[in-house]
């Protein structure tokens, strides 16, 4: 079947048209993309120069062939540079006008315009530089976990690979140069597709840019906006999903609960500003103390929780009385202010074939910061075996005090680690009331 070159002029004109417009419009609901407005204006560009070669005969071979082919390497460049600008790279203006530039000053060469060979593999040779270019800058960006991604990439190395394969066709199978510019048996393969190819490049890049504006919100839902680290939702599920790994690579873990001591009292006094930065200062603290295999999320308010995979309880600890240190440094004087904020952390550990699920260890750890709450703050507590005993007991309504410790319940028992030699680091030994502190489990945002 014969293709009908004229028939097919007239409708990648009219299809690469339409494509530029819903790309604009695309933009004009995304402005941050501005990827969306590049490529749409490229696919603009494109059927203006489809519409001068086109019109080749109708126009002089300085509008038809020169300029025409100059706006093809325009909008191949800014193909090219709305994949820069997708994955965060800078607008480069020498590398948009570099292969039209380079087009228009062979044509001031003495003979490269007499025979059609030349233009044609030249041509060829800057389109296929730019789809590849393009390939290039969105498999750089691969980390990003968009599905499009790939297929986008592939479809732009066939494309390039094609316009390469032009190139001793035209060796091959020379046109006339008297002929028309139809002459060529597989203009109308080439053609068709590129017609294809504008349609599906550029459905994909409307998938891809939804795709990421998806993932954005979902990464948006799952991190807490003033701190940057996961939210209770993303920390909990995450948690969830990593102690059910320990069914098939089994290994210690241990829980460490933080919970900023008189946070309330900050706030009240220099203004939540400040108590903004010491909840920052925190997590900022704790993330430089922790492993990158290691999680950290707020639980909501001023407390915090890490897990930390591999560690038994020793390691534990004293990373713990790391961040505590760090943190009471880190904030001492804030603004001119002498906040001097402080943290207490409980601290809670299983051995490698103890499979209790991440509610249980969160619970364990709560009791230790009871503790460490109830024996004056800004202190590490261990909770061990007994913890589970004690956490069953009934609680008293009483508040006990420093004066009071021999008055603790003696059920919420641990065994003291022996390298702890810091005074702030014990293990749980005493536990609270009710009107002290709430639990982490029941209530995120648990006072101090």
């Amino acid at each position: 079947m014969d293709l009908d070159v004229r028939t097919m002029f007239v409708v990648t004109i009219a299809v690469t048209a339409i494509l530029g417009f819903l790309l604009i419009f695309a933009w004009y609901q995304q402005r941050k993309i501005q990827s969306l407005a590049w490529w749409g204006c490229a696919h603009l560009v494109a059927s203006v120069a489809v519409w001068l070669i086109g019109s080749r005969g109708s126009l002089s071979n300085f509008w038809s062939i020169d300029i025409a082919n100059a706006m093809l390497f325009v909008a191949s460049g800014m193909i090219w540079t709305g994949a820069r600008l997708f994955d965060g790279n800078r607008i480069s203006l020498v590398g948009i006008f570099g292969g039209a530039i380079a087009w228009l000053l062979a044509g001031q060469i003495a003979g490269f315009m007499a025979t059609p060979d030349g233009p044609v593999i030249f041509s060829a040779m800057i389109i296929a530089t730019y789809t590849f270019g393009a390939a290039i800058e969105f498999w750089r960006g691969r980390q990003e976990n968009l599905l499009s991604r790939l297929p986008l990439i592939v479809m732009l190395s066939m494309h390039g690979i094609l316009y390469l394969v032009k190139i001793p066709l035209t060796i091959v199978l020379p046109a006339s140069a008297n002929g028309p510019v139809f002459s060529a048996a597989w203009f109308g393969v080439i053609g068709l597709e590129s017609l294809l190819y504008m349609i599906a490049t550029a459905f994909i890049l409307l998938a891809m840019t939804k795709e990421r504006t998806e993932l954005e919100h979902k990464t948006a839902a799952m991190i807490d906006p003033l701190t940057g680290i996961a939210n209770r939702r993303a920390f909990l599920d995450a948690a969830t999903r990593r102690m059910k790994q320990r069914t098939r690579d089994p290994q210690p873990v241990s829980v460490l609960l933080f919970d900023l001591d008189r946070f309330k009292d900050i706030n009240d006094r220099y203004g939540h500003a400040v108590g903004d930065r010491v909840l920052r200062i925190f997590t900022d603290t704790a993330a430089s103390e922790l492993r990158s295999t290691d999680l950290l999320g707020r639980l909501g308010g001023e407390e915090f929780a890490a897990i930390l995979f591999g560690a038994g309880a020793e390691a534990a600890a004293l990373t713990a009385e790391r961040i505590r240190v760090a943190f009471a440094q880190a904030n001492a004087v804030l603004d001119g202010y002498e906040v001097g904020a402080s943290v207490s952390v409980g601290v809670a550990s299983v051995p490698e074939n103890d499979l209790i699920e991440i509610e249980g260890l969160l619970t364990r750890a709560d009791e230790a910061l009871y503790v460490a709450k109830a024996r004056g703050r800004d202190r590490v507590e261990v909770a061990d075996a007994y913890a589970d005993r004690a956490r069953r007991a009934p609680r008293g309504e009483w508040r006990p005090s420093r004066s009071s410790e021999e008055r603790a319940d003696p059920r919420l028992v641990a065994v003291t680690l022996g390298l702890m030699a810091s005074p702030n680091v014990a293990p749980a030994d005493e536990r609270t009331g009710d009107g002290l502190r709430r639990s982490a489990l029941s209530n995120p945002a648990a006072s101090s």
